[in-house]
């Protein structure tokens, strides 16, 4: 992983220092509450329903096992509600009712606090940090190289990749670099600080997209030409949101020098340019959308003027590229010899045949790599009980402890909200999996329909128009049969709860976003979404297949949908794996979303149709 310069160091402590300035005059009366919510946001302090909300930038989804034990140490000192405000905000929420389950049993919300919780950015949030105590935080973050700078605001936020970055079997190129020089020059760039609205960019090295390109802002895939050379495929003016909006491609091959020269331009046009009358249109999606050619054309003309009269200020050199990557790392492994292979995969597959459990993790949570003695592994962070993507303070020190003994000392912050171990070898698979399931974190879900995206909705955002959680728990509630949920195969579910879409419900197979009606929650249904992988196919957001859902008919219209997959899907010949189903996602496409609409609606409750 990246290996932190003096120079980062210091900027890191240095803004903290600022910070702590910054909150003691605050509450001295010296800076007012507007004066001060601009300089909180900056370095991601939000005040949210309740209580104020801390998002860390971990850029690239990258930590080590010494910063996860720093993560884990603010969600146990700090992630600590006054017990008046918990027992209000609690009483608040109960308010909202209760789910019913197909049992009979109904799920409410219970607040929890002292956790992490992992985003599809790859940032961690926390929810319950009193300001008072924010200063001490910035300072225990900086200590190894954490913060939350940019993690907020209108400017260029954290900078995302493939999980598999660096790793990928099927890498053209380590994007990480690139991330790196990214996020060096757009950390406090003077210009770009203040756009029309924020702004997020995600790079992907590999043959498949992973990093779910159309749906950014800026999406850059790293590829090459006819003559071997290496540039970027370069999309802008993804987004979610109230206008969906798959980015259309500006540049086919951009050279990677190029690229800081050609962002300069693509944002320098937006921040002319883009609304800033309507925060609801002020993202550079609705700009490239409206104007189209117009959009790409001035763009290319003020890329010429940097390079041509400017002198191209911003050119990446080789020398340059060579630094930055010489300072990501790879850990000192202890390999096993090459002819010990053999070897290991037959104990592995001796092993696999003898547990299933075990058989079903290596192949839904362990992942190629581009070393044959190495692999990737996935912790689940997809568990009955808590909500997808937390991690209380024990976890994440588990999870260190993991990374430590199996992974080079780090793990990686996935998109789908879990953990990621990347330097796993191939023969301690066995020992990782024990210890994994002891944590609770080897369930053998990833890529299954209990490995949802969800944002935090009701329960902390203030935004948010209904609560994301409890839905989330029916779900997963409901599908724990194992058994179940392979017969199900690989589908993407993602719930949002307010149109901001921070939980991508757009580019699920099925998607769930909460709504609000005369003061309840509801809930809109789409079916389709792709967020760009192999397995999806093209990005394109979801149909919705309807008026709106309550709360408690939520879990009975997932099942429905399901078991109309069940009736509609074909059999299918695999040459790797032998026969199986369809998947879900090319069911809905064969067939169309009709007999899914059908049996959705037939699982209304008949008192609720009319307030639909």
């Amino acid at each position: 992983m990246y290996q932190y310069t003096d120079f980062d160091r210091e900027f890191i402590r240095l803004r903290a220092e600022q910070y702590r300035d910054q909150l003691e005059r605050f509450q001295a009366g010296k800076l007012s509450g507007d004066e001060f919510k601009p300089l909180r946001l900056q370095n991601g302090w939000y005040v949210q329903r309740y209580a104020p909300m801390l998002r860390v930038a971990v850029p690239y989804g990258e930590l080590s096992s010494t910063q996860l034990r720093v993560l884990a140490k603010v969600a146990r000192e700090y992630d600590q509600p006054d017990a008046a405000l918990l027992a209000e905000a609690q009483a608040t929420q109960e308010k909202l009712g209760d789910i019913p389950l197909h049992d009979g049993r109904r799920i409410g919300t219970q607040l929890k606090y002292g956790y992490g919780h992992f985003t599809t950015r790859t940032n961690v949030q926390y929810n319950w940090i009193p300001l008072d105590k924010s200063a001490d935080v910035m300072d225990l973050l900086a200590s190894v190289q954490l913060h939350g700078i940019q993690t907020s605001g209108n400017c260029i936020r954290n900078i995302t990749s493939d999980a598999l970055a660096g790793i990928a079997a099927d890498e053209i190129a380590d994007p990480r670099p690139f991330c790196e020089i990214l996020r060096q020059w757009s950390t406090l760039h003077p210009e770009f600080a203040f756009l029309p609205r924020k702004f997020k960019i995600s790079l992907n090295g590999a043959l498949e997209d992973r990093a779910a390109l159309g749906w950014y802002d800026v999406g850059l895939q790293l590829h090459k030409n006819d003559a071997g050379e290496l540039g970027f495929r370069v999309r802008a003016g993804g987004g979610m949101g109230r206008t969906p909006v798959i980015s259309p491609v500006l540049r086919e091959f951009l050279p990677w020098n190029q690229l800081m020269n050609y962002l300069e331009a693509v944002i320098r046009v937006y921040n002319r340019y883009g609304r800033r009358d309507n925060a609801w249109k002020a993202r550079i999606k609705i700009l490239v959308k409206s104007e189209g050619q117009t959009y790409i054309d001035q763009v290319e003309e003020e890329f010429r003027q940097i390079v041509e009269i400017e002198g191209g200020p911003h050119t990446i050199t080789q020398a340059e590229l060579d630094r930055v990557t010489a300072a990501f790392r790879e850990p000192e492994l202890d390999l096993r010899p090459a002819d010990a292979e053999a070897e290991t995969v037959a104990l592995l597959r001796t092993a696999a045949e003898n547990d299933q459990d075990f058989g079903r993790w290596l192949t839904r949570n362990v992942m190629p790599h581009r070393h044959p003695q190495l692999r990737a592994v996935v912790l689940s962070f997809k568990r009955l009980g808590y909500a997808p993507g937390d991690a209380t303070a024990e976890q994440m020190e588990a999870a260190a402890d993991l990374a430590d003994r199996f992974s080079g000392g780090e793990a990686r912050v996935t998109h789908e909200q879990n953990l990621l171990l990347p330097w796993v070898r191939r023969d301690q698979l066995p020992e990782l999996y024990k210890a994994a399931k002891a944590l609770g974190l080897a369930k053998p879900n990833i890529g299954l329909l209990t490995d949802m995206i969800a944002c935090p909705g009701g329960d902390f955002c203030s935004l948010a128009n209904a609560r994301s959680l409890p839905i989330a728990e029916a779900i997963t509630e409901r599908y724990q049969d194992l058994d179940e949920l392979w017969d199900l195969g690989e589908i993407d579910l993602h719930i949002s709860g307010c149109i901001n879409s921070c939980g991508h419900h757009h580019s699920g197979h099925i998607g769930i976003l909460g709504v609000d009606k005369d003061g309840k929650e509801w809930y809109q249904i789409t079916l389709g979404g792709a967020d760009g992988t192999n397995l999806s196919g093209p990005a394109i957001p979801g149909k919705i297949i309807g008026p709106s859902f309550s709360a408690s008919e939520v879990p009975g219209v997932i099942e429905a949908l399901l078991a109309t997959y069940r009736t509609e899907r074909l059999p299918v010949v695999d040459a790797a794996h032998g026969p199986r189903h369809e998947n879900f996602i090319d069911t809905v496409r064969r067939v169309g979303i009709e007999p899914f609409k059908a049996a959705a609606h037939a699982a209304r409750h008949p008192a609720e149709v009319l307030s639909a």
